[in-house]
């Protein structure tokens, strides 16, 4: 152990910052306690001091919920990435609303509704929709819950449970809109039957398939968003992000478009309307919002009455739209397919206001020659306006829209009944930037967001991956946390030590790598151009062409040189079965043969100059999967790297199927013809929170598929004379078992030259 001499002189005051911050959370759960550095190193780095209270006070609250460790394993694990896709100021919401379903008999579903946030706010990123989404868990809760006949007790909701565990799965295929209109007809067909509406909201049933499909319909912003951003990027250079909103919850008032500091807010979902498909729409939508932003300036609103604002709005929107159609002609089909267009005589100014239909009517005409109204005075603004257009602004519109308002204006416009009939324009925003207020208080949108300051190098890399459920036959989305650490480093001489007591082994190896080694150049024949003639099919061809045949012009070779171009992944099960003895060598562990053996791999593997990384992995249940950087594909086979290795310790359980994720991530993104996942295990996948061995096995054997499908081939080498069972379940025949364990040394160099001979 250093000495208090040898410790950075910041140590203290880190160890006194973490204490006072575990002071703070009050909470004893073992689970807690053991990941709590890792979570609270990567809120640190993301948050200021406001932030990260208000985060460990929700942690606290839900600790002292009696709810048991897995709320509050799930919030602090999870929260981070929500509070990135919805913004640290929805926390106050969502503990709002656990306040509220813990003081009913449904409480128990929170550890369930926090799993699956992180997941669900990839479809709901906005504050909006998550405000919308929990009134709708509320709303399940309140009509599921089931009465015991003659009795006052109430039964918790089964239908609440299976919704919150299928959402983040939902909200993939439909919109909020679409899942709300889906769980009403759940609720209101199966009111007194709570097991068919829990299987109506497990998609178990016929009408509930068949009302789902009908509900996706549209075009679903979250699908299209990649596209979407370079659309804004390559035509407008506008890299503003795009944040969604639900139309489905707003029953007085329809929300519009807008934009603000944040980024341009639209709509999650589009329908095809009028013949125009959602995909335009959207188009049509943030070609609106970015010409705004370029050409539009903002407007003192405290001297304007409220009448003068909506028409200034309509002109400046008209001024937009015809920028818009100057430089982009194609857009005027479906942009007047979507304009209003309402009849000049359907108002009636006698009985309603109608100063909408008037503005509507002068917006059209404006875009459209063919617009056909005979006003006199819509007319005359019309030709102003296009008179004066080319020098026009923002605020010049506040000039023609006062004049045109006192030419229009009427008594009725101040009536309560207002005429909106053909008034909405669907592609355009509510226009709140064109407007500033000089009241302090009024709400404001321009909160500067300052980026997250680098990670430091020392802490954990935390990631998310979904488990597969063999039983549902589905994924468990973000079900596992998994922690990334550089391995702490050791002597880099154990390992020359290693190479030494296996000298003679390694000279072998060098004669089969030898043998593996590509030769310098490789003969390509038949070529049209080259350095040299190919004399068989130069003379082949010569005789052809003596015999009035067609001639081959491919009469050259040339020569490229040879090379191997792979890339291999060595991952390593440092589960704590790997602390036993071998049989029959008591003084050597199954893991400083494991060592050794890597090592000799490692060394060869180098030799031959391909790409490769090492890693380890165990686990201490699904929320403590620890990953350990060893070599990464860019550092190349030094003191560092060996350091790691000589250093390699053993303990807990073996998760392999998020180990495996994990590791392909990283390989998949190597181009190379052949990516090569090894890994070396002596157990079968197993953890402390698993019951059913099948569980885990299945996972891992999902989690090769997934890597099939990426191009990632896996290779098991397992050290347990009894893994042909499971490894086959897992690996298929791509599986190799080493009998005598005490010749992995030699064996596993020999098994990876076999595989990429």
């Amino acid at each position: 152990m250093p000495s208090s001499s040898d410790m950075p002189s910041d140590a203290p005051a880190a160890e006194t910052e973490e204490t006072i911050w575990r002071g703070r959370l009050d909470c004893a759960f073992a689970p807690v306690q053991t990941i709590f550095s890792d979570c609270l190193a990567v809120a640190r780095a993301r948050w200021k001091d406001d932030e990260l209270a208000a985060y460990m006070e929700a942690a606290r609250l839900l600790c002292k919920l009696g709810r048991g460790s897995e709320p509050v394993l799930a919030f602090l694990e999870g929260w981070p990435e929500v509070a990135q896709q919805v913004g640290t100021e929805s926390l106050e919401m969502v503990i709002d609303w656990v306040k509220k379903i813990q003081r009913t008999v449904n409480g128990n579903i929170l550890g369930a509704f926090f799993q699956a946030l992180p997941q669900l706010s990839k479809s709901l990123s906005s504050p909006e929709l998550l405000q919308d989404y929990l009134e709708l868990l509320t709303e399940v809760g309140q009509k599921s819950s089931a009465s015991i006949h003659g009795h006052h007790t109430i039964l918790p909701s089964q239908s609440l449970p299976v919704l919150v565990h299928r959402a983040p799965d939902l909200l993939q295929q439909v919109s909020l809109r679409g899942l709300r209109a889906w769980t009403e007809y759940g609720l209101r067909h199966y009111p007194s039957n709570p097991e068919r509406q829990a299987d109506f909201f497990a998609l178990q049933s016929a009408d509930s398939r068949a009302v789902f499909q009908s509900q996706r319909g549209g075009v679903l912003l979250h699908r299209h968003e990649r596209e979407l951003d370079f659309y804004l990027r390559a035509l407008w250079n506008d890299p503003e992000p795009l944040i969604p909103y639900s139309e489905a919850f707003d029953l007085l008032r329809k929300a519009q478009p807008y934009l603000n500091a944040q980024g341009l807010h639209i709509p999650d979902i589009r329908e095809d309307r009028l013949g125009v498909p959602g995909l335009l729409q959207y188009h049509l939508i943030l070609a609106h919002l970015a010409a705004h932003r370029r050409y539009s300036q903002s407007l003192l609103a405290d001297n304007l009455s409220p009448f003068l604002r909506l028409t200034v709005e309509f002109f400046e929107d008209a001024r937009i739209d015809t920028l818009l159609l100057q430089r982009f002609p194609g857009l005027r089909g479906p942009l007047l397919a979507l304009h209003p267009h309402p009849r000049e005589e359907a108002c009636d100014p006698e009985r309603e206001s109608c100063i909408r239909h008037r503005l509507t009517m002068l917006s059209r005409a404006i875009l459209d020659p063919q617009h056909g109204y005979r006003n006199p005075i819509l007319r005359h603004f019309v030709e102003r306006f296009h008179t004066h257009f080319e020098n026009a602004n923002t605020h010049s519109m506040v000039t023609l829209a006062t004049e045109y308002l006192s030419q229009t204006r009427l008594p009725s416009d101040a009536f309560a009944k207002m005429f909106f009939t053909d008034t909405v324009t669907p592609y355009r925003d509510d226009n709140r930037h064109l407007w500033r207020f000089v009241d302090a208080d009024e709400e404001r949108d321009d909160t500067d967001v300052k980026s997250n300051p680098a990670m430091d190098a020392e802490t954990a890399l935390i990631f998310h991956y979904p488990e597969w459920d063999y039983g549902n036959q589905s994924y468990l989305p973000d079900w596992v946390s998994l922690y990334e650490h550089i391995h702490p480093s050791g002597s880099a001489a154990e390992i020359e030590r290693i190479l030494q007591k296996h000298a003679a082994l390694a000279k072998q190896l060098g004669r089969l790598l030898d043998q593996v080694k590509p030769q310098d150049r490789e003969r390509l024949r038949r070529q049209e151009e080259g350095s040299d003639l190919d004399l068989d099919w130069a003379l082949r061809s010569w005789i052809d062409y003596r015999s009035r045949q067609p001639a081959d012009p491919r009469i050259h070779q040339s020569f490229q040189p040879v090379r191997r171009d792979l890339a291999v992944s060595l991952l390593l099960d440092l589960s704590a079965s790997l602390n036993d003895p071998v049989r029959g060598n008591p003084e050597q562990s199954f893991l400083a043969l494991a060592q050794e053996a890597v090592t000799l791999l490692a060394w060869a593997i180098d030799r031959l100059g391909d790409t490769f990384s090492i890693a380890g992995f165990h686990s201490n249940t699904r929320h403590e999967v620890r990953y350990w950087h060893i070599k990464g594909f860019s550092e190349s086979w030094q003191d560092a790297v060996r350091a790691r290795l000589a250093a390699l310790q053993a303990g807990y359980s073996t998760r392999m199927g998020s180990a495996l994720r994990h590791a392909g991530h990283y390989l998949s993104g190597q181009r190379k013809d052949k990516r090569i996942l090894l890994i070396l295990t002596d157990g079968q996948p197993a953890d402390v929170d698993v019951s059913d061995p099948e569980f885990l096995i299945a996972d891992a054997r999902q989690a090769v598929l997934e890597l099939q499908n990426k191009g990632v081939f896996c290779h098991c080498i397992s050290l347990d004379p009894h893994a042909d069972d499971y490894v086959r379940k897992i690996f298929g025949q791509q599986f190799s078992i080493i009998d005598r364990v005490e010749r992995l040394p030699e064996k596993l160099p020999e098994i990876f030259l076999a595989l990429t001979k």
